[in-house]
């Protein structure tokens, strides 16, 4: 199911900026059945959530919560590594509740920071990052297939 919803919400969200060979690779990759189950065996440091719909059950988003990759880490920091929600379900509060629901596993985790990254031209995410309290603290470069995108690291302080 995280395979799913992971592609199905980036391609809804970059479908219009990378070309249909990237997203493919893209989907195949870091959104293939494998990397989400390499994800779920770490119970000791990942934590991953559908946000579903009440009645049926469907998944409409999802987050994933694990060890930081990013150049900015350090050994007390966990990142966002994940949060998509179908555009349909904007603005309703999910993505607050969302990142209230990482904030607290982060915490329960004992990490200190939780970093994220997010994709330097998303200026409405950044935006919403920056009202939960997220400071940006630097920059990646983030590939997709073989398109290459600069993405802005943001960090909230969990003291």
């Amino acid at each position: 199911m995280l395979s799913l919803i992971g592609g199905a919400t980036f391609l809804e969200t970059f479908g219009d900026s990378i070309d249909a060979a990237n997203l493919l690779a893209h989907a195949q990759g870091p959104h293939g059945v494998a990397y989400y189950q390499k994800l779920l065996a770490d119970s000791a440091g990942t934590r991953c959530w559908l946000a579903e719909l009440p009645v049926t059950d469907a998944p409409v988003g999802y987050q994933v919560l694990t060890t930081s990759d990013l150049p900015q880490a350090g050994p007390t920091d966990i990142e966002l590594k994940r949060i998509y929600i179908f555009s349909r379900y904007h603005g309703g509060g999910l993505a607050r509740r969302m990142v209230e629901v990482a904030v607290g596993a982060a915490k329960e985790l004992g990490k200190s920071r939780m970093l994220l990254g997010v994709y330097g031209e998303n200026h409405r995410a950044i935006a919403f990052y920056r009202k939960a309290g997220f400071e940006m603290i630097g920059e990646r470069t983030f590939v997709v297939g073989q398109q290459v995108f600069h993405d802005k690291v943001m960090a909230l302080a969990l003291g």
